[in-house]
């Protein structure tokens, strides 16, 4: 398995507008999508306040890609893209591998 973090870095102000979109709408497309969904979390203190983290997991990286295609040719997706792209400032992905102890496997 793997982990799939993304930060997005928003304007700033714009938090309560992305978790309310994702919400209503980029989380139950993704989930008809993606698989195992394992968090979504906004910034309480630290860094940057103006961020949301997510997270999904994969059996691998080529399962990632696959669903990840099959999401980007939704036609519903591409709606709400367009809404979520004005707010956003910078896109960070990393792809992490959990340990043999870790509670996520």
């Amino acid at each position: 398995m793997i982990v799939e973090e993304r930060i997005y870095t928003l304007q700033p102000g714009k938090v309560p507008e992305m978790v309310r979109l994702y919400g209503e709408e980029g989380l139950p497309l993704q989930i008809r999508y993606l698989g195992r969904f394992i968090g979504y979390f906004t910034v309480e203190a630290g860094g940057n306040v103006n961020q949301v983290v997510f997270m999904w997991g994969y059996e691998s990286a080529q399962d990632r890609a696959v669903r990840r295609e099959r999401l980007a040719k939704d036609p519903e997706w591409q709606q709400y893209l367009q809404k979520v792209m004005p707010l956003l400032v910078k896109q960070e992905n990393r792809l992490l591998k959990p340990t043999e102890f870790s509670p996520i496997r």
